[in-house]
């Protein structure tokens, strides 16, 4: 059930109605005049308490907190050099797959700097399909990411894989990012949103829709609500010529069902790095909040996914043309 206050109302009159609703026993979430109790599908209001009240909504979703039910207005998340979602706006992330040394991700930096990026993204701790591949380099790997992001003046955005990290990466980052493998790892999910730090959470590898928001509920409900979800392409029959099926459609229908920034991760989807471009444009045209890519001067000796990695020249031009064409779309709203 959601109940939707009045923008005035007897905060007195509300406590005592939320602890009731409270003692059913329920879960009850205030967020401004949004109240959420999952549990619980009607209620009979007293009538100083009905005063309160602009609208009671019986049927909910189950990831009822990311609903735009529950929070009809965009989720905005500030960061120290970066502002992710609201309309019109767009926020681009950039940087290599893997830190790979201090000197090389300063230089990438200063490339994703040019291109029009707001945070750096790297990975510390790599979840490889192989146990045998390059795995990260840890808590340094973090301490090179953070120092090259603040000589530019950026965010950083890395993920954690672990439950135990948590609070060392948090130490680092701006954003956690939930890689497509833990998008169902819900002791991780706990972790993430028991914290203040925002969240990057990426669609699994054959996550639905709902599977994704239902991920999402998880941070939400630990009391972390700056969320940003991620499609980086889903598993298809067909894998031949990209390495996933990049489903572009989930953008506005996510920003329909979800009042949370809705990224889109070209690299990821395609996987080959001379179609990130043409997705990156589609990328935009979807209505995405923003974007993130890999870029890497030396593709072919990538410690990770240097098939993926846009060179910085390349790289360079897709962000001039990304930025026209978001300037653009918004031109034709105006």
């Amino acid at each position: 059930m959601i109940i939707q206050l009045n923008q005035t109302v007897n905060e007195e009159i509300v406590a005592t109605l939320l602890k009731r609703l409270a003692a059913t026993p329920a879960t009850v979430i205030r967020i401004g005049t949004h109240v959420a109790v999952p549990e619980v599908n009607q209620v009979t209001l007293m009538a100083d308490e009905a005063a309160q009240v602009a609208e009671i909504i019986e049927k909910t979703p189950a990831a009822v907190l990311g609903s735009r039910l529950f929070q009809p207005e965009d989720t905005i998340i500030k960061l120290p050099h970066s502002t992710i979602g609201g309309k019109g706006g767009f926020t681009m992330m950039a940087g290599p797959c893997s830190v790979e040394s201090e000197e090389h991700v300063r230089r990438m930096a200063k490339v994703v700097k040019e291109g029009g990026a707001t945070l750096l993204r790297g990975g510390a701790y790599k979840p490889r399909t192989s146990p045998y591949s390059f795995q990260g380099l840890g808590e340094d790997g973090l301490k090179y990411l953070r120092a090259a992001a603040d000589e530019n003046g950026m965010d950083v955005i890395t993920e954690v894989m672990d439950e135990t990290h948590v609070d060392l990466i948090a130490k680092y980052t701006d954003v956690f990012q939930i890689g497509a493998r833990n998008m169902q790892n819900f002791s991780l999910l706990k972790a993430v949103g028991k914290t203040k730090v925002p969240v990057a959470l990426k669609r699994g590898l054959a996550g639905t829709i709902d599977d994704l928001l239902n991920a999402s509920e998880y941070i939400a409900a630990g009391g972390n609500h700056q969320i940003m979800l991620l499609e980086r392409g889903i598993r298809t029959f067909d894998n031949k010529y990209t390495r996933n099926t990049f489903d572009l459609a989930a953008v506005p229908v996510l920003q329909k069902l979800t009042h949370y920034p809705v990224i889109v991760d070209p690299s990821h989807a395609v996987g080959e790095w001379d179609l990130v471009t043409p997705m990156a444009h589609a990328g935009v045209a979807s209505g995405a909040s923003g974007m993130i890519v890999e870029i890497h001067d030396d593709p072919e000796h990538a410690f990770s996914d240097g098939p993926q990695a846009l060179k910085p020249k390349t790289y360079l031009k897709m962000t001039k043309e990304v930025f026209e064409l978001k300037e653009l779309m918004n031109s034709w709203e105006a």
